[in-house]
């Protein structure tokens, strides 16, 4: 896939996302009470057109045998006053739409709407923590079922490539 963010300047309204701009890669680690516990590697992109909204695409596999494990795309919308939207679709049926707070390079956001297939995972709730750590962009995921509260799922660290 071809990107042209290098061909318009970036909206004013993402400079409070600027330092997401590129390719990430990294390691992570999987746990919830339903699982057992896993290692994942993962590749995101965070691109842009000159709109006001970051581009996002991300991709997982597993660091055991490297098969494909998950992938999720979507948009970030950077608001006034320091808040974010991020509007997620993922494969297995359900699309996120999260909520919440830019402060410098750490980003707070919750679920604040969850749609779902039929035949979709059961999500009750979603929350995700991104922060720019040295060059180090950490982030935390929690999930809710409806048989589970909200609690850690996945954390991993990711480096510019």
């Amino acid at each position: 896939m071809t990107t042209r963010s290098t061909e318009y300047p970036l909206h004013e309204a993402c400079k409070p996302l600027e330092f997401l701009l590129g390719t990430w890669r990294g390691r992570g680690k999987g746990v919830y009470p339903t699982i057992d516990d896993f290692e994942y590697e993962e590749e995101v992109r965070f691109t842009h057109l000159g709109k006001p909204f970051l581009a996002y695409s991300q991709s997982t596999w597993s660091a055991a045998d490297g098969r494909p494990m998950h992938g999720e795309s979507g948009f970030w919308r950077p608001q006034a006053n320091g808040r974010i939207e991020i509007v997620l679709a993922h494969p297995f049926g359900a699309t996120e739409i999260l909520e919440g707070t830019i402060s410098g390079t750490r980003i707070d956001v919750k679920s604040t709407s969850l749609a779902t297939t039929a035949t979709a995972k059961d999500i009750a709730e979603t929350g995700r923590t991104f922060d720019l750590r040295n060059d180090a962009l950490v982030y935390e995921m929690g999930m809710a079922t409806s048989g589970q509260r909200l609690q850690g799922h996945l954390i991993a660290e990711l480096h510019r490539v």
